[in-house]
């Protein structure tokens, strides 16, 4: 370090031989170097001025700058800073095969409160109350002056009503937005449709989640955000729907039944059309389901595919295909009649007297019972056990909705003789009214069995072969004729040549044996019968019907008016037009393939 002198000798030396004084120069130095100083100092303190000034300046303008986004922005709940659960709260809509909405989704908000933050709680709680009537004033009180300091007091509510809390002014009152699930057609297909539920929830959004039907059975494919939103597209007719609900409740309430199920299935596609289930709900506030009584009593309970029923005589048909097609019978083959059928203990009666006997056909026509029972012996118990479950008769209920998985068939636990015989009548096994639609389905496209689906489809999907062209042309044929001169003469409907078979069986007990008074009627129906395109089922459950001076239970009462009125109603809405059925010349039948 280089020392620099206060007393600068080359200047003083020839400044003492002159006679100046050598302190002056001195001075003069020591000013010149605090000049230096100070400028250095002043130069230091105006960029420090200019550096903060600076930083003044740029925290102005983002204050201002925010603060004037905060004015012309809406106001939000502020979100928590720390890291949750990130909630899915997107769902595909769900339509009918030409497109139109069965449900979708609806923005509305919900109601929280944060007590520590309300103004006047006793107003809050008596304001609420006042539009909610459900909502209790004391327990809100209770809540709003304890030491909660988060409760939720509607999970959603309606623009009017958030209005209304809005009103209150209260600070404490928050709202939350949401994504409903909304039904736009009400009860229609409810029971397919099932219903959705809040999941995972949050103050600033709630996941929305299938709780029954295809809301649940395709709940993955709804909430899948790489679907890019297309809709779930259903096999059912909106019309259809409608049409067959507003007929089906008008025959349940003329025909005194407890409830009542209607299937309309496309025989080569296997899509249903149109089903239904009474009495039915709202899926926009779809009901708890029962702690107590029977679970078929309860609205939520989807009769076509959950309910397993004794189906009577509808099985008839069955046995007699199989007859044919195993080539032990004819149509013309004449069957022994003569009753009571007595096997062991039990005997098997029929309805009417029908005479000692009677064609395989006529069997069919009159729905004799002892002459199914002897087809049935011929055919033999492993045999028949074979051919019903070809035709599905021992899985659960083939459909995509998720009640369906759980309707197994009841069976005999062991299939004897006696139980081929009561079983080739519809008594001794319990299916629901699915199957037998897909088993008739069988029957009306030729021989192949197809299973019912609910997603429309592009084409026939026509499964295996269960019987042969032949065979279920000759079952069609017969069909046919017990609506033109058997048991199911009110299903006639002119133009749509329809065919199909009756069915009235004793409804159990729930602790063993059958009603007297009660029974499931069935009516499976098929048309046009020379060219089928479509099978429908209708199912009452306990009908009852006082005409003719006595009271009337039978499907050929009860379940075939309501289901001529349905062919009546929907065949024109299926493009279907009125045709002169097809006649026989010199004992050829025409028929289309």
């Amino acid at each position: 370090m280089i020392r620099t002198p206060l007393r600068p000798l080359a200047r003083i030396l020839p400044a003492r031989e002159k006679g100046e004084n050598p302190d002056a120069i001195e001075r003069e130095n020591i000013r010149q170097r605090h000049e230096e100083m100070q400028v250095r100092t002043r130069a230091r303190a105006e960029s420090r001025l200019l550096v903060l000034g600076l930083s003044f300046l740029c925290a102005f303008v983002v204050i201002g700058g925010r603060m004037a986004l905060m004015a012309t922005s809406e106001p939000s709940e502020p979100l928590a800073s720390a890291a949750g659960t990130v909630i899915a709260n997107q769902r595909a809509d769900i339509v009918d095969r030409e497109g139109r909405i069965l449900a979708t989704n609806f923005e509305t908000h919900s109601l929280y409160a944060q007590p520590p933050l309300m103004v006047d709680p006793m107003a809050a709680a008596k304001g609420l109350a006042s539009i909610f009537p459900d909502l209790d004033e004391n327990r809100l009180i209770k809540d709003f002056t304890g030491k909660r300091k988060f409760l939720w007091i509607k999970k959603k509510i309606s623009p009017e009503q958030k209005q209304a809390v809005h009103d209150l002014g209260d600070p404490g009152l928050l709202f939350g937005p949401r994504e409903m699930r909304l039904y736009p057609n009400g009860r229609l297909a409810a029971h397919v449709l099932g219903g959705a539920s809040f999941g995972k929830e949050g103050v600033n959004s709630a996941e929305v989640i299938g709780v029954a039907g295809v809301e649940k059975q395709f709940d993955r494919y709804l909430r899948d955000p790489s679907n890019g939103n297309r809709p779930l597209q259903l096999s059912l007719d909106l019309t259809i729907q409608a049409a067959m609900e507003r007929v089906l409740y008008g025959g349940m309430r003329l025909m005194n039944a407890k409830g009542a199920a209607a299937i309309l299935m496309d025989v080569k596609t296997g899509e249903v059309v149109a089903v239904s289930s009474l009495p039915s709900f709202d899926p926009n506030d779809r009901p708890r389901p029962p702690t107590k009584g029977e679970p078929g009593d309860s609205p939520l309970f989807n009769r076509s595919v959950q309910g397993v029923y004794e189906l009577g005589s509808t099985f008839k048909i069955f046995a007699a295909a199989q007859a044919l097609d195993l080539g032990l019978m004819n149509p013309d083959t004449m069957v022994n009649i003569r009753g009571p059928l007595q096997w062991g203990k039990f005997k098997i009666r029929d309805f009417h007297n029908y005479g000692n006997a009677l064609s395989l056909t006529k069997v069919i026509v009159k729905s004799s019972n002892i002459g199914t029972a002897r087809v049935a012996q011929l055919i033999g118990a492993k045999r028949q056990k074979q051919f019903l479950a070809a035709l599905g008769m021992f899985d659960p209920t083939p459909f995509e909705i998720v009640e369906a998985g759980g309707a197994q068939p009841l069976l005999p636990k062991q299939w004897s003789e006696l139980s081929a015989m009561t079983i080739s009548y519809g008594h001794g096994i319990s299916t629901s009214p699915m199957h037998l639609a897909a088993a008739y389905s069988a029957i009306a496209n030729g021989g192949h069995y197809v299973s019912p689906t609910i997603l429309k489809q592009d084409g026939p999907q026509l499964g295996p072969r269960v019987m042969s062209q032949s065979t279920a042309a000759a079952a069609r044929r017969m069909l046919r004729k017990v609506v033109s001169e058997g048991t199911a003469s009110f299903g006639e409907v002119p133009g749509y040549a329809v065919g199909g078979k009756t069915g009235s069986a004793d409804k159990p007990k729930p602790r063993g044996g059958y009603y007297d008074d009660k029974v499931i009627a069935t009516f499976a129906s098929l048309f046009p019968a020379h060219d089928p395109k479509y099978v429908l089922v209708v199912t009452l459950d306990e009908p009852e019907v006082f005409t003719l001076g006595e009271t009337r239970r039978t499907a050929g009462w009860t379940a075939v008016p309501v289901a001529a009125e349905l062919v009546r109603r929907v065949a024109p809405l299926l493009g279907l037009r009125p045709q002169i059925e097809p006649g026989q010349f010199g004992g050829v039948t025409l028929t289309s393939n």
